[in-house]
């Protein structure tokens, strides 16, 4: 008896069928059965099975005589199935990787629960993946298994068959089977998930659900979409015949006027000359099964009311009073921001008449995010040295929270953010200040910068289309000229900036600032990070920071984080911080899969993992000032490089191990050589060349240098050989003593290791 049976039912899928196939059978869990029904399918679908069947004894075909329609050909699968579990997939869908592992892992862990459900991600045509908006009603967190009256929210999830799993003697015993017709999904779901004893939830992306450009069976005009009101006279007949269930007839009614609604709204589904007649059969079910006072929320009022009045006329009587409402209030909203934006351009104006306030400082991070990165650790640098400094932080609200106490706090747009730009001395950012803003004599200007540059930056870009994406260049070398000073880590970001960005700056080479933190913490601060973040104590905690391709449309994993995860093994956590651009599901693999990609602080992630996994991310250089292992993933080096273009080989001149797959990042990790002498080997000259200044002094640097005018006599540079950054708690912990390999005549902390 196999753990899972897998129900496909094929009609008109062959050029989806045999990815869909392929996606159970190469499931990483292979205790199943694959039960391929072809509903007498006219194009190969037959075919297409009977060579899956040939050549895999865990595939059973059945060939109809006759076409019976999705539900009754999921019925002639069920007939066969022999598993502990049904699972039902459409043709034109396919599995995720892994999906059955985790599925079986969580029914294990739930106690075998009636009914599992899991998540799905819709696949479009153009190739975007878009997760499923109601995710969060899947999370695992509280008590499992549940019945649904603990968590009727699940109601709200796409109600379909293909995201469940259901235990095949429950199925059995309630004596559960498809109706004929479209919309078969309605009756089979509602009376499943009421009548399950145990429920439970598996907050992981399980299902690929295809949205095809054209030929999807509910996409197709046909007069069968009126077998929707049959499918919800046999849910409310369940309830009839259940009247302990009576108590979820207000429930279902309101989700019957939606889904009523919603047919009869698009545009492609009912033949010309019928919608009349669906509207008055939709007001004769609102009629027969409304209970007491079932309204819906207010963003449903004109859809209720659609179904209820049952006349398009009087919906469209309404939906043009309402759009005609919004209308005024879009009008009278844009004459509002015309006033206001007029009232701001005078304020600006008069404020850049005032005298510039010598005392003032605005700083600035990636376009309005939190307090961070090199902005950040200067704006605590001018407070310190120069404690009559006032300073102001531009942010959106939402990240206002991230700002010190200390700190002024500006919101983009507002007249106290015009009146700082116009009167500050000081003008610190690492992208750039309003394009609006026009900067006046007596103001100082510093361009942090945001990290040494792997990728081409700056002009360099007018080769690389894809990258620039309509970069307006006049525009960048016109705030350029703004720059006083650019700050740079070292000889190489020195050179490239200052022909990528050629203006009159001075370029002050002390360093980047946001590193400082990494010689300054203490082995308590990291261990109150690791706390904070959940890392239970004595892991090794690894951070996973990809980059953004900019060759790709849409951003998609690199990696399959639960299976590195499960080769690894449970000593190490994976720590998820995804590009502002990169949204691949992050969720899954339990306690040791932390997404920390809204984390305000990237250097705090630094100090609490042990090691780094990255491809090309600027990141790479800011952690080798920590001294601890690196790892990169460069398993589309030539891709990248093509689209954005390098200034080095990061395969010829790495700050670690290198890996150029999946299974090679694995076996790196699982022999030690992430930690071994070479690696260390490779780190020490990758910080000798780009960690020349990173002592901890650079924002002091840049500080005496801008404010103090102390241009002679600066903090000296501390030797590579003679800096402490902070150990890792594994460091400390777990792993071996520390010797000492002389590399590029430098002395570097290694793990001893063959």
């Amino acid at each position: 008896m196999p753990r899972f049976s897998v129900i496909v039912p094929a009609y008109q899928v062959q050029a989806y069928l045999h990815e869909c196939m392929a996606s159970v059978l190469e499931q990483s869990f292979t205790d199943l059965e694959l039960i391929a029904v072809d509903d007498c399918s006219p194009d190969a679908c037959g075919a297409i099975i009977d060579e899956f069947a040939a050549r895999d004894a865990r595939v059973r075909a059945v060939h109809l005589k006759e076409n019976v329609g999705l539900g009754r050909a999921r019925n002639a699968g069920m007939r066969y199935a022999t598993g502990d579990y049904l699972i039902f997939l459409d043709g034109d869908d396919s599995l995720t990787p892994h999906a059955l592992r985790e599925i079986a892992d969580r029914v294990k862990e739930t106690g075998d629960p009636d009914v599992l459900v899991y998540d799905y991600a819709r696949t479009f045509w153009s190739g975007e993946t878009v997760r499923n908006v109601r995710a969060g009603q899947l999370t695992e967190e509280g008590p499992a298994p549940f019945r649904l009256d603990d968590r009727p929210g699940l109601l709200n999830v796409l109600m379909v068959v293909w995201n469940k799993a259901y235990r095949r003697e429950f199925v059995e015993r309630e004596r559960f089977a498809f109706p004929p017709g479209y919309y078969e999904d309605t009756p089979w779901t509602y009376p499943v998930l009421m009548a399950a004893e145990t429920i439970a939830t598996l907050d992981r992306v399980c299902v690929h659900y295809r949205q095809r450009r054209q030929g999807s069976i509910l996409g197709t005009t046909s007069s069968r979409h009126f077998d929707i009101f049959d499918q919800y006279d046999r849910v409310f007949a369940h309830l009839d015949a259940h009247p302990e269930l009576a108590r979820w007839r207000p429930l279902l009614f309101r989700r019957m006027v939606d889904h009523l609604s919603a047919v009869f709204l698009k545009r492609d589904r009912l033949p010309r000359g019928t919608r009349a007649e669906f509207l008055r059969k939709a007001r004769a079910h609102y009629r027969r099964y409304r209970v007491g006072d079932a309204g819906l929320p207010s963003g449903n009022r004109l859809r209720h009311a659609l179904v209820r009045l049952g006349s398009h006329r009087a919906y469209r009587a309404l939906w043009t009073a309402t759009r005609l409402k919004r209308r005024v209030a879009r009008l009278t909203g844009a004459l509002a921001r015309g006033v206001r934006t007029a009232a701001l351009r005078l304020h600006y104006g008069v404020q850049r008449r005032l005298p510039v306030r010598t005392d003032h400082a605005v700083f600035a991070g990636y376009g309005g995010r939190g307090h961070g990165c090199n902005p950040g650790a200067l704006e605590a640098a001018f407070r310190t040295l120069a404690p009559g400094m006032r300073t102001a932080w531009i942010a959106d609200p939402e990240f206002h929270h991230t700002i010190p106490t200390g700190t002024r706090r500006l919101t983009p747009g507002s007249a106290a953010y015009w009146t700082a730009l116009a009167r500050s001395k000081y003008l610190v950012d690492n992208v750039g200040f309003d394009r609006r803003l026009v900067k006046r004599p007596g103001q100082v200007m510093i361009q942090t910068q945001h990290g040494t540059p792997l990728k081409h930056m700056g002009l360099d870009l007018q080769e690389r289309p894809a990258a620039a994406r309509g970069t307006d260049f006049a525009e960048l070398l016109r705030g350029a000229d703004q720059w006083d000073y650019c700050l740079s880590a070292n000889r190489h970001s020195t050179l490239v900036w200052e022909r990528v960005f050629p203006s009159g700056y001075t370029t002050l080479e002390y360093g980047q600032p946001r590193s400082d933190v990494f010689q300054k913490a203490t082995p308590t601060d990291v261990a109150r990070l690791r706390e904070s973040l959940g890392i239970p104590e004595g892991s090794v905690a690894v951070l996973y920071a990809p980059t953004h391709r900019d060759y790709l449309r849409t951003q998609r994993a690199a990696l399959d984080l639960e299976r590195v995860l499960r080769r690894l093994g449970p000593r190490f956590v994976l720590l998820t911080r995804a590009h502002p651009a990169y949204r691949a599901p992050l969720t899954g693999g339990g306690a040791r899969l932390i997404d920390v990609s809204d984390h305000p602080s990237v250097e705090s992630l630094c100090l609490a993992s042990d090691a780094l996994i990255t491809d090309y991310s600027s990141l790479m250089f800011d952690y080798a000032g920590l001294d601890r292992p690196i790892v990169i993933h460069a398993d589309d080096w030539e891709a990248y490089e093509a689209a954005r273009g390098t200034y080095f080989d990061l395969r010829a001149f790495p700050p670690g191990a290198v890996a150029r797959s999946e299974d090679e990042l694995i076996d790196i990790f699982a022999t030690g050589h992430w930690r071994g002498s070479r690696s260390a080997q490779l780190r020490a000259a990758f910080r000798e060349r780009f960690c020349p200044y990173d002592d901890g002094r650079a924002a002091e640097r840049v500080v005496r240098h801008v404010v103090l005018g102390e241009t002679a006599g600066l903090p000296a540079v501390v030797p590579l050989e003679e800096r402490r950054p902070v150990p890792s708690a594994a460091d400390r912990n777990t792993l071996s003593p520390l010797t000492t390999v002389p590399t590029s005549g430098v002395s570097v902390p290694v793990v001893d290791r063959p």
